[in-house]
């Protein structure tokens, strides 16, 4: 979160970054409960000041016989009592009021963020891999066609014991999943990252301390609980990418200067409603409830966390890279900035199959499988992540980055779609072959059960 005396010292630079992304919070109403709020505080402090030498008086003033003077210090005692309680009980509600307005404030954007209010201002940066793009069939089979046929993802049976947007991939589709998996912790673990498996369930205040509460609520998946922001601290919620459990494992603890930089890497499988994306792609495993990702979490001083953006931005590449998949650099707008970044670029794999008005030349569509940001001290201020520079000097906010290294059903999609033969099979891209068994090429199983049959064919 943005820092209360930031805020005060600087409402323009808030009110600009606001505008920047055209968001519409009411600061000036901020600025104001932060004015009273400091105004009662400081009467607070002198009425317990003059409370303190009226309780002090009365002693004397018995003492001394003068019960004239006493009573009239009781009664002043008991006015001061009175208006401090008063006090008090409006600066709590103004404390909570200003503490909610605080979480809703988005990052400062940095200077380098480019200009724009939607999606379509996003700045493309460079393409990778289309100087050799391989022979694809003329008519690429979309994934979920596919998919279908070669008997590896299951659709119909994953909506019937979990409702849409929830499917199975089967025999080599559940191997490949499997394989990616692992091919991409592999590859980060060369890149220095230390391993987690962390809980799948996350608490709310692990949700805030990374910025997913309170403004994202609706999107989650809240176990024994509505989706409102009437939430407990008990509640817990399925977790919508392993940078909730991550980044909060370190929450309210004070970190070593030798400890940094620290990076941690997780796979988990992710939960999210998309209860903001009805309507686009609906059909396959590119918009889902459930999906799988690699997670890459960096914890920093806050004058490397610039040059760390861009060497965690080359490891998320990496992926793509040695996969040989085409895909694209994106410079995220401020008008399409997430909320806790101060810097996010995207990686967009290319699926050639379902030609958009958006996509490259080749025809096809742009899939988001990475978006790798930095938060600065924003998550460290909410999640309270401080690092002590030297033992001797106090302890100060870290900076947080993360990125996926990469979302895995897309670059599933990518694989089943430009790795696609003319004959309907799908060539398995060499680094992933060892983790198959060698197996070089996916030609689908035969599938089970009578629905499988053709009616004309059945007993």
């Amino acid at each position: 979160m943005i820092a209360r005396q930031f805020l005060r010292e600087n409402p323009e630079t808030v009110r600009e970054a606001l505008q920047r992304r055209g968001d519409d919070t009411d600061l000036d109403r901020l600025l104001e409960v932060d004015e009273e709020w400091r105004g009662l505080k400081a009467e607070g402090d002198e009425l317990r000041h003059e409370r303190n030498e009226v309780s002090s008086e009365i002693g004397q003033l018995k003492a001394e016989g003068d019960e004239e003077a006493a009573q009239a210090a009781i009664e002043r005692s008991q006015e001061l009592k009175q208006r401090l309680t008063e006090v008090e009980d409006r600066a709590d509600e103004l404390e909570a009021e200003l503490e909610a307005g605080l979480l809703r404030l988005p990052q400062i954007p940095d200077e380098e963020v480019p200009p724009g209010e939607a999606e379509a201002d996003n700045v493309e940066r460079r393409r990778e891999g289309f100087d050799d793009l391989r022979a694809v069939p003329e008519s690429v089979v979309p994934h979920y066609d596919l998919g279908e046929e070669l008997d590896l993802l299951d659709f119909q049976r994953g909506a019937k014991v979990a409702g849409g947007g929830f499917y199975f991939t089967k025999g080599a589709g559940a191997r490949l999943e499997h394989a990616l998996i692992q091919f991409m912790l592999d590859i980060h673990r060369e890149q220095g990252y230390t391993d987690l498996f962390p809980p799948i369930p996350v608490a709310s205040e692990a949700m805030r301390g990374t910025g997913q509460l309170p403004k994202f609520s609706e999107d989650a998946y809240r176990v024994g609980g509505s989706n409102d922001e009437s939430y407990d601290d008990d509640d817990l919620w399925l977790c919508p990418t392993a940078e909730v459990p991550v980044t909060n494992m370190y929450a309210d603890e004070i970190l070593l200067d030798d400890d940094l930089p620290v990076k941690h890497q997780a796979y988990t499988p992710n939960f999210r409603r998309e209860a903001g994306e009805h309507g686009t792609e609906t059909r396959g495993i590119v918009r889902v409830h459930q999906f799988n990702k690699v997670e890459l979490v960096n914890f920093t001083r806050p004058e490397e966390s610039e040059d760390r953006f861009w060497e965690l931005l080359d490891e998320a590449e990496s992926v793509l890279r040695r996969l040989d998949l085409p895909y694209r650099v994106l410079d995220i707008c401020a008008g399409d900035l997430g909320d806790k970044a101060a810097r996010q670029v995207d990686l967009e794999v290319w699926a050639p199959a379902d030609d958009t008005e958006e996509g490259p030349a080749e025809g096809g569509r742009w899939l988001e499988v990475s978006s790798v940001s930095n938060f600065r001290d924003y998550q460290a201020r909410r999640a309270g992540l401080r690092f002590r520079p030297e033992r001797h000097e106090s302890a100060e906010y870290l900076h947080t980055l993360n990125g996926s290294g990469v979302a895995v059903p897309r670059v599933l999609v990518a694989i089943m779609e430009y790795y696609q033969n003319d004959d309907g099979t799908i060539t398995v891209p060499e680094p992933l072959r060892p983790y198959l068994g060698g197996m070089e090429t996916i030609e689908g199983s035969e599938k089970i059960g009578e629905a499988a049959v053709g009616a004309g064919e059945k007993e």
